[in-house]
């Protein structure tokens, strides 16, 4: 069996991953999955005055354990990966994109008087810099706003505390995933955008394409899986939080939207995708000193492990 350490993983970021190994899929290909545990939690404030990425550090929450030698790969949202395959001190790169398309929103409180996405410009929005939903943030705000009239600022990681500061009304608005967008709207909460957005997975030179192509064999099993019959799935969105976070163990199945899970079987980064991701990235201040896009993906290994994959 060969051992692969990847980093922890929520339901809404990974989803087949946790299924595969529940599941025995992983050890079917060969391979032996161990967790290694990663804090969520980040940051524990928000921050007002900090409203630029710039000086903040990429690996505040993924890919920390792997830069530490303690993880040989991870999977987060594809815009963050790109900076963080930029800022690596031990050449990791991205080979593929994952699974799971993961969803998320942008909510206000009950009594805000927010309503419309127009109406927050200028106004604090919460999210946790370098993590997905900050990136899907400014791709929804900047649909509807000029770029000076967006105001994210740094919030913690984790929708749990992103929540408690809007409810407590230190900021205006904040970014959830699942199953923290279901608890908002039960508490009256408002969407007020919301969108699905890709993740890549990372991984270290220990990472070859043949332990990468056994993983993705698990992977496309789990999904098969889960499309086949998707209410079956939905309560490790629960059962993933509710140890530590009671509330959402108020949830339940029927709660839950199944049109909220999206999964599909992983594959390679589409070059067209990868530049202009690379593109938007870099026009948002980041990836100042990545020359090209190619320099963030091992495409050796994306292109032998995900070979063959539709067989």
């Amino acid at each position: 069996m060969k051992k692969l350490v990847l980093e922890t993983t929520s339901p809404f970021q990974g989803l087949p991953e946790l299924v595969a190994y529940d599941e025995g899929l992983f050890e079917r290909e060969g391979l032996l999955v161990e967790w290694a545990e990663r804090d969520e939690a980040g940051v524990k404030q928000a921050d007002a005055l900090v409203d630029s990425p710039k000086g903040v550090d990429p690996f505040g929450s993924h890919g920390k354990l792997l830069e530490a030698g303690k993880a040989d790969m991870y999977n987060a949202c594809e815009w963050g990966n790109y900076c963080r395959a930029g800022a690596t001190g031990v050449g990791s790169r991205q080979v593929g994109r994952r699974a799971i398309v993961a969803y998320a929103a942008i909510v206000v409180r009950p009594d805000s008087d927010v309503y419309t996405a127009q109406q927050l410009a200028g106004r604090t929005v919460g999210v946790p810099f370098y993590a997905g939903t900050h990136y899907l943030a400014l791709h929804l705000l900047e649909g509807f706003l000029p770029r000076d009239q967006i105001k994210v600022v740094r919030a913690p990681n984790g929708s749990r505390n992103r929540f408690n500061l809007m409810m407590k009304g230190e900021i205006e608005a904040t970014t959830l995933t699942e199953p923290y967008v279901t608890l908002a709207e039960k508490k009256g909460c408002r969407t007020i955008c919301s969108a699905f957005f890709h993740g890549t997975e990372v991984a270290s030179d220990k990472v070859d394409a043949e332990t990468y192509g056994a993983f993705n064999r698990a992977v496309r099993e789990a999904v098969r899986r889960i499309n086949a019959d998707k209410r079956a799935y939905l309560h490790y969105f629960i059962d993933y939080h509710k140890a530590k976070d009671p509330e959402i163990g108020t949830l339940t199945v029927d709660d839950l939207r199944e049109g909220r899970l999206l999964v599909t079987d992983p594959a390679p980064i589409p070059a067209d995708e990868m530049q202009r991701t690379y593109e938007w990235v870099k026009s948002w201040g980041m990836l100042e000193q990545t020359e090209s896009a190619l320099d963030l993906v091992n495409l050796d290994v994306q292109a032998r492990a995900h070979a063959g994959r539709a067989a």
